[in-house]
């Protein structure tokens, strides 16, 4: 009896012991697991899913994990360098995620939990589609790149609003001063699409997503930038892109003055980067003219450059990664030049390091944003290009709004000088009128030595009407 006690002892240890180093080994797992910065996620979960599924599959993989609450998360506090002030907002960070990833709003939080300061959802259409035949995404690996001709597909305006008021706790109580993103240092953008089956020249539809969502987002992104739905790109001529910026603006004024709202959602536009310069040129007319908030640059590309190595290469859609970094920064330095500095650009192409993101800043991007290199580094991915950020920008000794500000201010637009106050008498009526009346005088002068004949003693007059 006292041996088989002593063994029953022993076994209540024993498993005492295991249960004990179950819970650690779990507990220890699960904060690393939760840490985006964690190898991981990096070099074991993305690749894995990356190489199991196709791309689209892998993509909503992605999303619904990031939805379910059980992904990984930013656990450290943005670095004061990185701070930055975007219409009157303290954002923590400039590293925004793009449109594309979350098409209908279902990852809101997850990815704010990541640290993105801007987590841009959409494009949403205003009615369902489906987009596009598949497939329609496709990896680039050896340029890690994508190539993807999605072509909108959308739960529309009805669902993905609904999912946005969803997120918003049972019993919160609004605050006036609080952002739709329910963070006080980030912004939720809404990107606005067109149906597929509207007039290619219309804008109704995007009038019609202002005012679906401009008292959920703080900013409305209008996407007439995609090149896989026949002739948006179409719209950014200068003339109805004027059409369409005084038709969304006046849309979103009315909708503030309807619902009361103190803070108006600001208007951005999204352009290709596969512009002339002149095309450019009529863009920032139109913009300046209009008083939007702001230009995302830029979409996916349809050109394919030289260095490209992936067999994927030929299809067709819009190439995004590093190939297309060189005519987004070109497109953005084009457009800085034409723009105010009081109108901010948002970069966006091919950035997947600190350093990238700072060549953006130099070009005078105000802040960023990510997509390709997030499907390819995955959750980690925003975190790890901020604190590359804080050692370039530390090893500098300035800060990211510091070399914003500089690049802005030497790179933007700027009215020319107005002219000088003319003096009396010079570059006016009255003068013109007295150097006619010394011309006639000098004519008149020849006209009588030629009538009576010259002699030595006639007066000859000076240019300036006199006798010499």
């Amino acid at each position: 009896m006292t041996t088989s006690t002593t063994a029953s002892g022993s076994n209540a240890v024993r498993n005492g012991l295991y249960a004990t180093v179950f819970v650690v080994s779990t507990g220890l797992f699960a904060a690393y697991y939760f840490d985006c910065r964690s190898a991981i996620h990096r070099y074991v979960l993305t690749p894995i899913v990356r190489y199991t599924l196709d791309p689209e599959t892998g993509h909503k993989f992605a999303v619904k994990v990031l939805r379910s609450g059980l992904s990984p998360r930013d656990t450290q506090k943005d670095d004061e360098t990185l701070g930055l002030n975007l219409w009157g907002t303290q954002l923590s960070n400039p590293v925004g995620l793009a449109a594309g990833f979350d098409k209908n709003g279902e990852a809101v939080d997850g990815l704010f939990n990541l640290g993105f300061s801007w987590v841009e959802i959409g494009s949403v259409t205003p009615k369902p589609q489906d987009g596009n035949p598949k497939p329609r995404m496709f990896r680039l690996s050896e340029d890690e790149a994508v190539i993807n001709r999605y072509g909108f597909p959308s739960e529309g305006h009805v669902s993905v609003l609904n999912r946005l008021l969803a997120r918003i706790p049972k019993f919160h109580q609004p605050n006036p001063e609080e952002n739709a993103s329910l963070h006080t240092d980030a912004l939720l953008a809404v990107n606005l699409g067109k149906n597929k089956s509207s007039p290619p020249d219309s804008i109704d539809d995007f009038v019609a997503g202002v005012r679906a969502f401009a008292p959920h987002a703080d900013v409305l992104v209008v996407n007439v930038s995609s090149p896989n739905t026949p002739g948006l790109r179409g719209m950014q001529s200068r003339s109805l892109l004027q059409e369409l910026l005084s038709g969304v603006l006046k849309a979103r004024d009315d909708v503030v003055s309807a619902h009361s709202l103190t803070q108006k959602p600001k208007l951005v536009l999204k352009i290709a980067p596969d512009l002339t310069e002149d095309e450019i040129a009529d863009v920032a007319a139109a913009v300046r003219n209009s008083g939007v908030d702001g230009v995302v640059v830029s979409n996916t590309t349809i050109k394919r450059p030289d260095s490209l190595l992936s067999s994927n290469k030929i299809e067709t859609g819009g190439l995004s990664g590093p190939p297309l970094k060189p005519y987004s920064l070109a497109a953005l330095r084009t457009l800085r030049a034409l723009l105010p500095a009081e109108v901010p650009i948002f970069g966006c192409g091919g950035i997947a390091s600190g350093a990238d993101a700072l060549e953006y800043a130099r070009a005078g991007a105000t802040a960023v944003q990510i997509y390709t290199s997030f499907g390819y580094d995955g959750v980690g991915t925003c975190r790890r290009i901020k604190d590359e950020l804080v050692e370039e920008l530390k090893k500098e000794g300035t800060t990211w709004a510091e070399v914003v500000s500089r690049a802005v201010a030497e790179k933007s637009f700027k009215e020319p000088p107005p002219p000088e106050p003319v003096k009396p008498g010079e570059g006016s009526v009255a003068q013109l009128i007295e150097e006619a009346e010394e011309l006639k005088k000098l004519l008149d002068a020849f006209g009588d030595r030629f009538a009576g004949g010259l002699t030595d003693e006639t007066p000859v007059v000076s240019a300036t009407g006199g006798i010499p």
